[in-house]
């Protein structure tokens, strides 16, 4: 039976010593026992042993664009502005280009130590709107991208149905993403049929937003999905932008969260994306439904969206995890600084998270996120544990700011040492995906990512 030995590892209730991990061909941890004796060929972590991270909400495609939209083009430059540039990235992929982006991207996560992604999948209509021969052919291509890459995946097909409240008509890069509850459920059952079973793959749904779903569409997507699998991952971007909160009042009379609990049931199924201006009332009742909420710290920032009040919801002990979402950022270590640093900016203390009895920020950081991750996206990946998928990463001890330290101080200045690179290996349901820092296939999807962005840029 595949086994590792690990001189420190982060469990479920914090660092241990002589940590025997074993798992079985299906991948899955049959034994973690700490304050154990290596016995035989028992192959050596080289470093602390910790547990995959999930990228809670990814939008590939955008990878392509980071850094491009950093040049002052309006007096007041937010996330409205930054929208007008990727759609104008949407205008011109193709779906070989969307799978080579993806790839390379997913190959770029797991070397920082992501070993699931939730991708929030709306690409699904050619360049001029019109649905594919095969209705999921870009779906196909982030399953396929994935599935290269060695990572494991939630892939959400997303509603897309009005280019804003009132049932605004769609734009024209819009009609790329245009969609309805029959077509969403009949993709996932497209998606299901060809790519299930996979044990590293799982399906879900995105109802976009407030803006772009009606009641009658929310409500038919989340009952059909529902009938369909009633575990089924749903995702949702929810008060992302001031602008939005304001809309939604003017259109509803309510805010975006109270719309959507008016009109579904909201459960532990459920991942609400950005959450970045809810009340403390609507936090405080959201808590309480086991919904997570996926925070995309770098991301947020980049678009001065605004902070998502970390402490309050930690406090009730609800669930929260982390995304890329525009890939400005690719590392988990980054994404949980951006998150921690943004807390002390806005309350002006430092460690936030963290109390008198769980004083290390960086390993609840680690921890509370994995297991959100773990919840939001299906995957039985949260901690080192039997019955677990074994999704772990080491992290690599000789590192020179990591020279003499103990396993926490190690994860600590990982995330907030500013160090690139502090991953050696993942494993991913057992299997090494990144050994000594590399990935097998990072050249080839290297070489097709310049590709793709060649041809997007000369288009």
């Amino acid at each position: 039976m595949p086994a590792l030995f690990a001189a420190d590892a982060l469990l479920a209730s914090g660092w241990a010593r002589d940590v025997v991990l074993e798992w079985d061909d299906a991948g899955v941890f049959t034994r973690v026992e700490a304050a154990a004796v290596a016995h035989g060929a028992i192959a050596h972590a080289s470093g602390p042993v910790i547990p995959g991270m999930c990228n809670v909400h990814s939008h590939a495609f955008q990878r392509a664009m980071a850094g491009l939209a950093e040049v002052r083009g309006h007096p007041t430059d937010d996330f409205w502005t930054w929208r007008e540039e990727m759609y104008r990235l949407v205008a011109r992929i193709e779906p070989g280009e969307h799978e080579a982006i993806a790839r390379h991207l997913y190959i770029e996560m797991l070397k920082q130590g992501y070993t699931t992604v939730v991708e929030f999948h709306y690409l699904h209509n050619d360049r001029d709107g019109r649905r594919y021969s095969d209705a999921a052919e870009m779906a196909h291509r982030v399953v396929h991208a994935a599935h290269a890459a060695g990572i494991a995946l939630t892939c959400l097909p997303v509603l897309y149905a009005h280019g804003g409240f009132g049932h605004r008509v769609l734009s024209p890069a819009q009609k790329r993403f245009a969609s309805d509850a029959a077509f969403i459920v009949e993709l996932v059952r497209s998606l299901a049929g060809f790519h299930l079973p996979d044990r590293l793959l799982r399906l879900g749904v995105a109802p976009h937003s407030a803006r772009a779903v009606d009641a009658l569409a929310l409500t038919e997507l989340v009952d059909a999905t529902t009938r369909l699998d009633p575990t089924m991952p749903i995702h949702m971007h929810v008060s992302e932008q001031t602008r939005e909160v304001e809309e939604c009042v003017a259109a509803h009379g309510v805010t975006p969260l109270a719309w959507v609990l008016d009109l579904v049931p909201v459960d532990p199924r459920w991942c609400m994306i950005h959450a970045t201006h809810l009340t403390q009332l609507e936090a405080r009742h959201l808590a309480g439904t086991g919904a997570c909420i996926g925070v995309c710290p770098s991301t947020e920032a980049n678009l001065g969206d605004g902070i998502f009040e970390l402490a309050p919801w930690r406090e009730a002990k609800a669930p929260w995890a982390i995304g890329g979402d525009s890939h400005v950022c690719v590392s988990p270590f980054e994404e949980l600084r951006a998150l921690e640093t943004s807390q002390r900016l806005r309350y002006r203390v430092r460690n936030v998270a963290a109390d008198e009895t769980e004083p290390d920020v960086a390993s609840n950081l680690w921890r509370e996120a994995a297991r959100g991750g773990a919840r939001a996206s299906g995957h039985p990946a949260d901690e080192l544990a039997p019955g677990r998928r074994a999704d772990f990463v080491v992290l690599d001890r000789a590192a020179p700011a990591l020279e003499a330290l103990a396993a926490p101080a190690i994860l600590s200045t990982a995330i907030f040492g500013g160090n690139p690179g502090p991953v050696r290996d993942v494993f991913v349901a057992g299997d090494p995906v990144v050994e000594g820092g590399r990935h097998a296939g990072e050249e080839e999807a290297a070489a097709d990512y310049r590709a793709a962005l060649r041809s997007l840029r000369a288009r």
